[in-house]
């Protein structure tokens, strides 16, 4: 059809027979063999993306991007950008319809990565499948071909109908997006993008979008104005951008790493125990007596000994964290096990499994440490078993932890494809596992 913008991806608004066939085929064959689309079935925009998307080392069947920020500092940041102050429209324009409308509203930062992510809550729940999630970044150096991230990457407003996304995982959807520039300088912000079914992909919804970006750049521009000296200062919505609390990482490490606005510091095995188990009593809102951390510290020892160690750890962290009779945190202290536990109860299994590089402190043997370790690992194996994606499945089963794990390598071959290469490989691995002598 001549005069049709490359731009759309269903310029009738409706996919026409056999499109979303065809569009597989393609994909397929362009990922196996790097053999390039047909130009008469794949739009020069989506062929562009796949290239980049493969030369930038994008696995089309890979884990979901990654997630940069999360609670405090994904907060701080958001409060701090300077889309926060016109957020109001966007909800405005978009928002409000979205849950009708069946559509995820989503705002990024310049670097794809997401600051807000809003609409329908059912939708919104199974995006979380693929870590379309705020502070995930999709870019499309990272994420491969989708709106937000090319549309970005192009500086120009674009859609994707399903299969024309480089990631397979991502394929179920379609997407309308555009960049948003501040209009006095002329500097990328971010972008807006709307996601859902394949009505998104259509003319009226991209027309949509970049009506709410015009409304977003000329409210940016009133209150540029507003701001200039002789004027009485803005007063906006955002919320104060708050100080980050400290950070305790413990997962992978032999000793743990805390962080504080001053700089981080590696802890003692024993401090790294004490601090990790003060921080689980916390999480319940409960302190430890010093006769408690004694048995989940040493399995019975001495109480005094303890009460020496905790001693040293309050002049290393300082008094105001730690405190006594009994011994509590008195301040906020995130942990990347508590983050990792909340991703997993929001149901984002594939951000979670990101953030575990490995066992909690692997080498101590304290009780109360070994406990939260199995806590940890049996939450994140029981959702990836949940699952059943192959992708997810394929990452818990390369950890060691779960070399000997036969239900993960059984839920594995279950959900591998037939034609998988990976098949002979694990169908071997699970019958050694189970002519294995049982100790």
């Amino acid at each position: 059809m001549t005069g049709v913008s490359p731009w759309l991806a269903l310029p009738e608004g409706r996919p026409t027979p056999g499109l979303a066939r065809q569009l597989r085929a393609a994909h397929e064959t362009f990922v196996t063999r790097g053999a390039p689309p047909p130009r008469s079935g794949v739009r020069p925009v989506v062929r562009d993306s796949w290239a980049r998307s493969l030369g930038s080392g994008v696995d089309p069947d890979g884990q979901g991007p990654p997630v940069d920020l999360l609670d405090d500092a994904l907060a701080a940041y958001r409060a701090g950008h300077p889309l926060a102050p016109v957020l109001p429209v966007i909800r405005r324009l978009l928002v409000e319809d979205a849950e009708a409308d069946r559509m995820i509203v989503a705002v990024t930062d310049a670097d794809g990565r997401m600051l807000w992510v809003e609409g329908d809550s059912r939708l919104r729940r199974l995006a979380e499948n693929m870590n379309f999630v705020p502070g995930a970044r999709w870019s499309e150096d990272v994420a491969g071909t989708n709106a937000p991230g090319t549309a970005l990457a192009l500086d120009h407003p674009v859609q994707f109908f399903g299969s024309e996304h480089y990631r397979r995982p991502v394929q179920p959807w379609s997407c309308s997006a555009a960049p948003v520039h501040h209009p006095v300088t002329g500097v990328l912000l971010g972008a807006i993008d709307v996601t859902g079914g394949d009505h998104v992909a259509s003319p009226h919804v991209l027309t949509l979008v970049r009506a709410a970006v015009a409304a977003v750049e000329s409210e940016l521009r009133w209150l540029h104005r507003e701001e200039q000296p002789g004027r009485r200062p803005v007063v906006t919505t955002a919320a104060p951008a708050r100080e980050a609390a400290p950070v305790l990482e413990v997962l992978g490490r032999d000793r743990a790493r805390l962080t504080r606005a001053e700089g981080a510091v590696e802890l003692s095995l024993r401090h790294s125990e004490l601090l990790l188990l003060l921080a689980e009593a916390a999480a319940t809102g409960e302190g430890r007596s010093a006769e408690r951390l004694a048995a989940e510290c040493h399995g019975g020892g001495a109480a005094v000994t303890v009460r020496a160690e905790l001693s040293r750890l309050r002049r290393l962290v300082g008094p105001e964290l730690v405190g006594s009779r009994p011994y509590r945190l008195l301040g906020p202290l995130e942990t990347d096990v508590g983050t990792l536990r909340r991703l997993l109860d929001r149901g984002a299994v594939t951000a979670a499994l990101d953030r575990y590089p490995g066992p909690v402190l692997p080498r101590s043997g304290a009780p109360g440490v070994a406990a939260a370790r199995r806590r940890t690992a049996v939450a994140l194996r029981t959702a990836v078993l949940a699952s059943r994606r192959p992708e997810l499945l394929l990452r818990w089963t390369a950890l060691p932890e779960a070399r000997d794990d036969a239900l993960a390598w059984q839920t594995l071959l279950e959900v591998l494809p037939a034609g998988s290469p990976r098949r002979p490989a694990v169908a071997a691995h699970l019958l050694a596992l189970r002519r294995a002598p049982r100790g």
